[in-house]
């Protein structure tokens, strides 16, 4: 009987240590788990930056905190009070390309020369004064619009790479001069009329003086007919020989049925800066061309 009893503690005990070592194992089991969701839920997704954006100092810095600068001085810049709101321009996060890498709106907004667009609404003014006289319209066709032609020192040029071109004379000493020119935008086309318009004005900037910086002076839809536009005016500031230099201009885009919007563009320096009256001129005469045109 001794021996049995022996042999029946033996066993109990070897089923002691073995409960005990499945309640060690399913414990440690369940840990596991806890420890990795407890490390997931620390992680944090990192908001994405925005790109900064250049203000005017002439702008009341605290009156639109969110938005880049759009220049609200009087005079001869041409702007005016604002009227009413436009949504941002997107950042750069939100512009990405399907690829992943940096779109064309996410180069322009992280471009210097380039300030960020207000969400206000500013209208080009009219300058004092008589702008040039014109003799006829100039029919963009590839374009699908037209616009005043110029007289007298105003003169048609080449075209290409541009579809219509006019000129004013040439300036000792300088290679630019006032010019107006139209053609189907040739930058990619955004999801907005805004968007693309502000592409098209940095783009504007490889045909002024190396350096060249803008500084908003207008931004409004327009109407041209029945068809959607934008419109944006602005000064391109710059320095030639040690001295520094501005040029007026505009940029229009007017939505063209089956084709890339039409680009009005018209820039003038200050070395002529009597014609600054004609950009408000050609801003105000768009219109688009019909089939009988």
């Amino acid at each position: 009987m001794r021996v049995v009893y022996r042999v029946v503690a033996g066993g109990a005990a070897v089923v002691v240590v073995g409960a005990a070592a499945a309640v060690v194992l399913l414990s440690g089991d369940k840990s596991a788990p806890r420890a990795e969701a407890a490390d997931i839920a620390d992680v944090r997704p990192t908001p994405a930056s925005t790109v900064g954006q250049t203000m005017d100092p002439t702008v009341d810095p605290t009156a639109d905190p969110a938005m880049g600068a759009l220049a609200a001085t009087a005079g001869p810049d041409g702007t005016a009070s604002p009227t009413t709101s436009a949504p941002p321009s997107p950042t750069p996060a939100e512009t990405r390309s399907p690829s992943g890498g940096l779109s064309a709106m996410d180069a322009a907004l992280s471009d210097p020369r380039v300030p960020a667009l207000s969400a206000s609404i500013h209208k080009l003014r009219r300058l004092p004064g008589r702008p040039t006289a014109t003799r006829g319209l100039v029919k963009d066709q590839r374009s699908g619009v037209a616009f005043p032609r110029f007289a007298k020192a105003w003169k048609v040029a080449r075209g290409r790479p541009f579809a219509s071109r006019q000129m004013l004379p040439a300036i000792r000493g300088s290679e630019f001069r006032g010019m107006l020119v139209s053609c189907p935008v040739p930058i990619p086309v955004q999801e907005s009329l805004r968007d693309t318009a502000f592409l098209t004005a940095r783009w504007t900037l490889n045909h002024q003086p190396s350096g060249a910086t803008i500084s908003w002076s207008a931004s409004q839809p327009l109407k041209v007919g029945k068809r959607d536009g934008w419109l944006l005016g602005y000064r391109v500031n710059y320095t030639i020989k040690g001295k520094k230099r501005t040029s007026m201009a505009a940029v229009a885009l007017v939505d063209i049925p089956g084709r890339k919007p039409a680009l009005v563009f018209i820039s003038v320096p200050d070395s002529q800066k009597k014609y600054w009256k004609d950009v408000y001129k050609v801003m105000s005469s768009i219109h688009v061309l019909q089939k009988k045109d």
